[in-house]
């Protein structure tokens, strides 16, 4: 079974232009991302698909696996699609280019649930939080049937504690996705849909459609990097473990 990692990036983020590029303790934060999914003692091979110049030469200078993807695509799971039209594969594991904390062994955890499980077609990752982080909307959050799949997604609180219940506990949406290749064949057809567009989560497309998705639980993820604040943070998070070291 052929499995690949595509790490999306593009330079032309909204709330941080360049971010792929962003200097994180010597290194461009998508070459972090890069060395963290190499890792994985699962994957057939990993590659960052791209629609810029300067992130192409960036990963190839370092010694990188790199396509070159159509610039037109609106989101990173397009990219991956593309990705997967080019490249023969069973599964395709898609690792945000701005992760740069990312744990190997999660990646692994979903490419292990997609193998073990031939009727899962895409599955995802979460971890709880509680209180304010809650109600922050660029924290995605997740709500799960019995069995594990997603019910929905979105930057609201959810679920609502009518009771006003304070200890609720929230999941945490962690932004890593493991495709099947069939699935990616369905999704590039599928419309723009109605809750997509209204919570700006792509993952909507999919459930509003009918696929299911699984949501498998692990530890408390590493912070993403949004904005330049964030990326402040992973700078610290990333000293204070070289210091320990």
């Amino acid at each position: 079974m052929k499995i690949l990692i595509v790490i999306p990036s593009r330079y032309k983020s909204s709330r941080f232009p360049g971010k792929s590029l962003a200097d994180l303790v010597g290194k461009p934060m998508v070459q972090h991302v890069y060395e963290k999914a190499i890792q994985s003692k699962k994957a057939s091979r990993v590659v960052v698909a791209t629609d810029d110049q300067r992130i192409y030469d960036v990963i190839t200078k370092f010694g990188g696996d790199v396509m070159m993807t159509d610039g037109g695509h609106l989101t990173g799971t397009d990219r991956i699609i593309e990705v997967s039209e080019k490249v023969k594969g069973d599964i395709f594991i898609n690792v945000q280019g701005d992760e740069p904390l990312i744990r190997p062994e999660d990646i692994d955890l979903l490419i292990d649930k997609m193998v073990s499980d031939p009727t899962c077609e895409v599955a995802t990752l979460c971890h709880p939080i509680h209180g304010d982080e809650a109600l922050n909307p660029n924290v995605v959050k997740v709500i799960r049937s019995g069995s594990g799949k997603a019910l929905y997604f979105s930057r609201r609180a959810i679920p609502f504690s009518k009771k006003n219940i304070h200890h609720v506990t929230y999941l945490k949406h962690v932004g890593v996705y493991g495709y099947s290749c069939k699935v990616l064949s369905e999704y590039k057809n599928l419309p723009y849909s109605y809750l997509e567009n209204m919570e700006q989560l792509e993952q909507l497309r999919l459930l509003e459609a009918g696929i299911s998705i699984d949501v498998i639980e692990t530890g408390r993820a590493g912070q993403g990097v949004d904005t330049p604040e964030d990326l402040e943070k992973v700078k610290q998070i990333m000293m204070n473990r070289v210091s320990q070291n």
